[in-house]
Order: C-alpha cells, then sequence, then structure tokens
C-alpha cells in the first residue's frame, strides 16, 4: 500500500488550501503528498534528491498535476511519467484553468488520463475535486502492478 493516496501538484498555496479542503470528505489530508512543483512531483514520484528515503514502488493511487508548475511545467511531468515503464501506468489527472484546445490535445497524447478545468467558483471546484477523489480513489481499479523482471 502506498504511503499517500494522492499527489497533488499545485504551485498555488490558495488552490492547494481549496483542493485539499474539497478532498476532505474522500481523503485524510497526511494521505496527499504535496509538490510545488513540476521537479518535486518527479522527484516524489521516482524517489530521488529529498525522496530518495522512499521506496520506488511506492506511488499514489492517483497524480493531480496542474499545467503550469514551476521548474518543470505539468506536461513535462507527464511525458517523463509515460516514458518510464514504472510510472507508466499512474493514473495522471490534469487539473488546470486552462481549457486551451492545445492544452487539452496535448495532455490527451501524452497520455492524460482524464482532464478537467478548475472551476472559478469556489462551490464548483469543491464539487469537481471530490467526485475526482471519489472516482480515482474509491471506484477506479487501478492496473495491477507489473509482475518483477
Amino acid at each position: 500500500m502506498s504511503t499517500h493516496a494522492l499527489l497533488l501538484a499545485e504551485d498555488s498555496p490558495e488552490d492547494t488550501r481549496l483542493i485539499l479542503n474539497a478532498l476532505q470528505p474522500v481523503i485524510q489530508e497526511d494521505m496527499v503528498a504535496l509538490c510545488s512543483d513540476g521537479v518535486d512531483a518527479l522527484d516524489y514520484l521516482f524517489a530521488r534528491n529529498a525522496y530518495a528515503h522512499r521506496s520506488g514502488d511506492d506511488l499514489p493511487g492517483v497524480a493531480l498535476l496542474d499545467l503550469n508548475l514551476p521548474k518543470v511545467n505539468g506536461l513535462e511531468v507527464l511525458r517523463e511519467l509515460r516514458e518510464n515503464p514504472r510510472t507508466r501506468l499512474l493514473p495522471v489527472v490534469i487539473l488546470s484553468a486552462s481549457s486551451e484546445q492545445r492544452d487539452v490535445r496535448a495532455a490527451a497524447l501524452l497520455g492524460a488520463n482524464s482532464y478537467v478545468r478548475k472551476p472559478l467558483d469556489y462551490g464548483r471546484l469543491r464539487e469537481t475535486v471530490e467526485l475526482l477523489g471519489r472516482y480515482w480513489l474509491d471506484l477506479n481499479i487501478p492496473p495491477p502492478p507489473a509482475p518483477p523482471a
């Protein structure tokens, strides 16, 4: 079982607070790994640098990625995840303020499992994030891990 059920990669402290609040009915806050930039998210998922103490097989049930992360953007994080056999099947949801078709298409081409626009209204954001959490953490049946080589 993973130490964290969900990875949230979000650079806005305000959005992070709102998303964590919306997830409360679904998951305890200590089960959410928080990363504020793309490098930190990749380090967490690949168990390197500050996260070298983690097991490389300890993946969350889902990763929620903002597109406009500093250092390495969300699309590049997604690209690296899909290129690595260990993280290739990790469910990744892009949660972004952008609804630009080029962003939606790029995320789909890179293998995002879902693309969800962050509603500007807090009530709608809360509902959207809670539904995302319920689907990916309660309803979705993840693929089994790859057998050892």
